[in-house]
């Protein structure tokens, strides 16, 4: 999405021409959580870039239409295994991400008559006061231990 805002801020007013083709890079880019493209998740097989339809390329010359259509049932009865492929690599990258996150969470546990702040969010805060509005609110009492 980096390159989409990058090419659509360079392009200023002539947003609506760069678009099909930012778009297009990015179905057709494989995505860093599942190592494939979008395109070919959903369709099975990698997409022809524009470029090679008017060009004859090597992609084009060597091809056999019987051996590609047998090919292309094979990809499509591999399709299950490469998007099922595809969504455990997403998840680990999920979970790796969540165990980053979670590594500097500190782990407490509160019993009855603890006192304890509560973080004030900004709906809550005296905004007379600016930026120097109390961030926590408190003290309170623990009444009951719900669990985690």
């Amino acid at each position: 999405m980096s390159q989409l805002k990058k090419r659509l801020g360079a392009a200023k007013g002539k947003w609506p021409d760069e678009l099909l083709d930012v778009l297009w890079a990015y179905r057709c880019t494989p995505q860093t959580s599942t190592g494939e493209s979008p395109y070919n998740l959903t369709y099975g097989m990698d997409a022809m870039l524009p470029v090679e339809i008017g060009e004859a390329t090597i992609r084009r010359q060597l091809r056999d239409l019987s051996l590609n259509n047998e090919c292309m049932k094979t990809e499509l009865d591999l399709l299950d295994e490469l998007r099922e492929k595809a969504r455990i690599k997403e998840a680990v990258c999920k979970q790796r991400a969540a165990r980053r996150y979670n590594a500097k969470v500190n782990p407490r546990n509160f019993q009855q008559g603890d006192l304890v702040w509560r973080m004030t969010g900004d709906a809550r805060k005296n905004q007379t006061n600016g930026k120097f509005a109390a961030n926590w609110e408190g003290p309170y009492r623990v009444n009951q231990v719900l669990g985690k």
